[in-house]
């Protein structure tokens, strides 16, 4: 399903599509909130790039993977897609909800420190 924020299409993947997209390691979940945010709460196996930082071009390569972007209900996650876009990258999808909509869908999250490379 595609979504329209902005001037162009955002792909909003379920929480379903991205806990199995993870499971199946067939994405790249990358967290565009803030640090204390991500330190509260978080999904495993994300990466964190926050939004008030964020360098489109600084995201990993994707390597036959897709890559997810994810925020707490949808909107900043939509927005880093957009700059996304306009750094020329083929990134077009987010959780849509938001990390809301992953602990509404009942899913588990971490908190706490982070451990390093995560």
């Amino acid at each position: 399903m595609f979504g329209i924020f902005g001037s162009g299409k955002v792909r909003d993947w379920s929480p379903a599509e991205v806990d199995q997209g993870l499971k199946d390691a067939k994405i790249i979940l990358v967290d565009v909130r803030e640090p204390a945010e991500f330190q509260s709460q978080r999904i495993a196996g994300a990466i964190h790039h926050p939004l008030s930082s964020f360098e489109p071009k600084a995201l990993p390569a994707p390597n036959g993977k897709t890559i997810v972007l994810h925020c707490g209900s949808g909107m900043r996650s939509a927005k880093a897609v957009e700059q996304c876009k306009k750094a020329g990258l083929d990134i077009d999808s987010h959780l849509a909800g938001g990390i809301n909509a992953w602990k509404g869908a009942g899913l588990p999250t971490l908190s706490g420190p982070v451990k390093s490379g995560r």
